[in-house]
C-alpha cells in the first residue's frame, strides 16, 4: 500500500461549462463536501457573485452517481478516488414571486 492512499482522496473537478478543470489530491476524508466546494472555488477561480452582484451558492454533482452532493456529507462517505464532480451555481430563476 502506497503512502498516497493514506493522504486523502484524489478527484477531478470541473465547472458546469467544462472549461475549468482541476485535479485535486489529498482531500481529507473527514472534511465536508461544503469545505471541498469552497476550496475548489478558489482553485478554479469561479465567480463568487452573479452578474447582478448577488452571492452565488455552488453545488457539487457527483458524476458517478448522477446526484447532487449535500454540503454536510463527509468526503470519505460520498466520494472515491477517481471521482469527477461538477460545480454548478444554484440559479434562482425568477427573482419575484406572484
Amino acid at each position: 500500500m502506497g503512502k498516497a492512499e493514506n493522504l486523502g482522496i484524489g478527484l477531478q473537478a470541473t465547472d458546469v461549462s467544462g472549461q475549468k478543470m482541476v485535479n485535486v489530491k489529498g482531500v481529507p476524508p473527514d472534511s465536508t463536501v461544503g469545505e471541498l466546494i469552497q476550496g475548489l472555488l478558489a482553485q478554479m477561480s469561479l465567480p463568487p457573485n452573479d452578474v447582478s452582484g448577488r452571492p452565488l451558492t455552488y453545488h457539487a454533482r457527483l458524476e458517478r452517481e448522477g446526484r447532487h452532493l449535500h454540503a454536510a456529507e463527509r468526503v470519505g462517505d460520498a466520494l472515491q478516488t477517481g471521482d469527477q464532480v461538477v460545480l454548478q451555481p444554484n440559479i434562482d430563476a425568477g427573482a419575484s414571486r406572484r
